[in-house]
């Protein structure tokens, strides 16, 4: 799927997927502490890429975390700056993130790569190198399955990745990764938590 692709896909459901996950409410417990704790040890500002409608970036901005969404999805924004108005929020995307080289603290890429063709994935995950400091961390989300498979999510075609396929491209663009958890939820495909740094 091409980047204009996704994004039409997902302005055309954009309602559909903020009643199906655009709460905070609607994240496991345990993946709302882990991310917090992560984002609390962030030395700078951190950038929460792929934002949809700003569920995220509202939680952390809320517990003191200096943080912006980034997304492509017009809609989203829209929708964010209304229901949670005390964060920021700007339209950008994972391949160019529009911040100087070393500026960022930490980047959250929640499951905002999950659509990218696995031949194309290096250039945003160059991209988040570029713009983290030295110790700036990644934390990506993802689908644990056979690596780089391609399935049918609700919104249009994504891909699993092996944790280790998935370490392997985050590595070769520059970071080291330092942490990586499975998690799986009744009736939902396994997921997984990589954590990295510059």
């Amino acid at each position: 799927m091409s980047f204009d692709e996704v994004r039409a896909a997902y302005s055309a459901r954009a309602g559909e997927y903020v009643d199906a996950v655009g709460k905070i409410e609607h994240a496991p417990e345990r993946d709302r502490d882990a991310l917090l704790a992560w984002a609390r040890a962030v030395d700078g500002p951190i950038l929460d890429v792929g934002c949809g409608p700003g569920q995220w970036t509202s939680f952390l901005h809320r517990h003191g975390v200096d943080v912006e969404g980034v997304d492509p999805v017009e809609s989203f924004l829209a929708d964010a700056r209304t229901r949670y108005p005390d964060a920021r929020y700007r339209t950008g995307r994972a391949e160019d993130l529009g911040v100087p080289d070393g500026s960022l603290g930490g980047i959250l890429a929640w499951f905002s790569l999950i659509h990218t063709d696995p031949r194309a994935v290096d250039a945003p995950l160059t991209e988040f190198s570029r713009c983290l400091r030295q110790g700036g961390s990644l934390a990506l989300g993802f689908f644990v399955g056979p690596d780089q498979e391609p399935f049918g999510h609700a919104v249009t075609t994504a891909y699993f990745w092996s944790v280790d396929g998935l370490g392997r491209r985050v590595e070769q663009a520059g970071l080291t990764v330092v942490d990586t958890q499975v998690r799986t939820e009744p009736g939902a495909r396994p997921y997984g938590l990589l954590v990295a740094e510059r």
